[in-house]
């Protein structure tokens, strides 16, 4: 029996990877870490809050003393999505990214060394690559080329996990993927936030030309690509996730304004973000070659399923919005630290 700390369980990508192991994987227990900052939400995993292999521990990866606490529960292994994740935030204030993307993940590694885990999995970004040009793709050769403070700590933490390898020999693997959509996905982020104004016929920013280029995947296929580098994925090797699916942000946003019948005329041109990075793309033939993975979800079906769930969980959306899912950890655990 493995029992695994999944770091930031909460948050979107998280708490669609504990859903779809709790249901796919009996022989693992599952330890969700979370400090349940503004992304954090315990209400993503209400329908399992009392599965009998799923557990709660609020904690945060930056308090050595609530790493070591959590991993004394008998920890074999790590998966660490926890992260400071919006790149507008870190223009904003760099400090929290700083703090939890590189901090925290040395408190992680650290831990892993005394726990003598079987696996440490980090889960990265694509945004470390930099930007491309009109053409070519990431590989997991490509140097790092971070142009963000938030891809600049998410590159300085995948550096730390390569040098614990390297010079502890701890079983680690990075993962590498492109931007994700799907359920529970929080409304800041551009898909959500599209879909969400909309639905309330307020308008929709698009920055800059709106050319900007991004290759998207459903958040299944990523969670099966990080459960696929888990079990299978070699010590010391980076594996990329795509959805080999290509789009600008103008393309995508008049696609999400179709889809929901809505004028185009609630589309507002906005300065451009700092630093903007032109396009990204990944080569995800390692990951299909040597852990047999390959997105499956089409961008049609995912996108429309997408839409649909955000229509069918409207109080979800108003919790967030009222911030009422800021206090959900309290109703249900009460003063429990």
């Amino acid at each position: 029996m493995s029992i695994l700390l999944v770091t930031g369980g909460c948050g979107f990508i998280g708490s669609n990877f504990i859903r779809h192991l709790l249901a796919t994987d009996p022989a693992t227990s599952i330890i969700n870490f979370d400090a349940l900052t503004y992304a954090g939400n315990l209400a993503n995993l209400v329908d399992i809050a009392k599965h009998p292999r799923y557990r709660f521990v609020k904690g945060d990866i930056t308090d050595r003393d609530n790493v070591r606490a959590a991993m004394a529960l008998g920890v074999t292994d790590i998966i660490h999505f926890a992260a400071e994740s919006h790149v507008d935030r870190s223009i904003q204030d760099s400090g929290p990214f700083v703090r939890t993307n590189v901090n925290g993940t040395q408190n992680l590694l650290d831990a892993a060394r005394e726990f003598s885990v079987k696996k440490y999995v980090q889960v990265s970004t694509d945004e470390v690559y930099g930007s491309l040009g009109a053409t070519g793709l990431f590989t997991e050769e490509t140097p790092l080329h971070a142009n963000s403070p938030y891809s600049a700590s998410k590159a300085g933490a995948d550096l730390l996990v390569q040098a614990y390898h390297h010079t502890f020999g701890l079983p680690t693997v990075i993962t590498r993927c492109s931007n994700n959509y799907g359920p529970f996905q929080f409304p800041e982020k551009l898909i959500p936030l599209f879909v969400t104004n909309l639905m309330r016929d307020e308008p929709v920013p698009v920055y800059g030309d709106g050319q900007q280029i991004r290759d998207w995947i459903h958040v299944h296929d990523h969670c099966t690509g990080v459960e696929a580098a888990w079990r299978n994925g070699t010590a010391g090797e980076v594996y990329n996730f795509g959805g080999k699916c290509e789009k600008t942000n103008l393309d995508l946003t008049h696609l999400i304004i179709d889809l929901l019948g809505k004028p185009r005329t609630l589309i507002r041109y906005v300065a451009d973000r700092l630093g903007h990075d032109r396009r990204y793309a990944i080569d995800c033939s390692k990951a299909e070659r040597e852990l047999g993975w390959q997105p499956k979800v089409s961008f049609e079906t995912g996108l429309n399923e997408t839409i649909a769930w955000y229509k069918a969980n409207s109080a979800w959306i108003d919790g967030i919005r009222n911030k009422e899912y800021m206090t959900y950890f309290e109703k249900q655990y009460g003063n429990l630290k």
